[in-house]
């Protein structure tokens, strides 16, 4: 990752970033209210909302951002909350810090912001991670010119060569086209 890019984040996190609203997603909350908890990861977590809030639903969870001033945050307000959560320092395409497999991949932000080459390790590693029949929720900008913050046509079509299309939800983000998307792992297959 480019060290102006790495700066810019920590230096938003030390003021009050646009994208931290401090608000969960109706989107998560909808899919929490009918999946049994199990075990999950909150990639590009910032300072950890959604992944405090996945623990207080009876979650395990692992929260990965690249930000040690995010991640400050978000272990000061899990401590407050009373909610243990795993915060780890990392690169989401590489996940080299984080173990085991998950039954939920949360990212809301983070993709979307990937060069073509972090996408490509980024959905590797959910590949790998991912259990089978596991769900991914996908949020981002879409529709925007090649090279800028968004989620391409082909990022959709590569997600789905290992992923199956659950929903998909297209709306508007302060004016810019952003897009829901529920995935599910397909399961293992054995032929005889």
């Amino acid at each position: 990752m480019k060290l102006w890019r790495r700066f810019f984040f920590e230096w938003m996190y030390f003021r009050s970033p646009p994208w931290d609203s401090g608000i969960v997603p109706p989107e998560v909350v909808d899919f929490v209210t009918h999946h049994p908890p199990g075990r999950a990861i909150d990639l590009g977590c910032g300072t950890g909302t959604n992944a405090i809030y996945l623990a207080k639903q009876g979650w395990q969870v692992v929260g990965v951002d690249f930000s040690r001033k995010a991640l400050s945050i978000a272990r000061r307000k899990s401590r407050a909350y009373g909610v243990k959560v795993d915060f780890v320092h990392d690169d989401v395409s590489v996940l080299s810090k984080v173990q085991g497999s998950f039954d939920l991949v949360l990212d809301i932000g983070c993709f979307h912001s990937l060069s073509p080459a972090q996408k490509y390790r980024y959905l590797r590693r959910i590949g790998e991670i991912l259990v089978p029949d596991g769900y991914f929720l996908l949020y981002g900008f879409i529709n925007r010119p090649p090279n800028t913050t968004s989620i391409q046509p082909e990022d959709i079509q590569a997600i789905q060569t290992s992923l199956t299309m659950i929903d998909q939800q297209i709306g508007e983000d302060k004016g810019r086209a952003a897009a829901w998307f529920v995935l599910k792992k397909k399961p293992i297959s054995f032929k005889d």
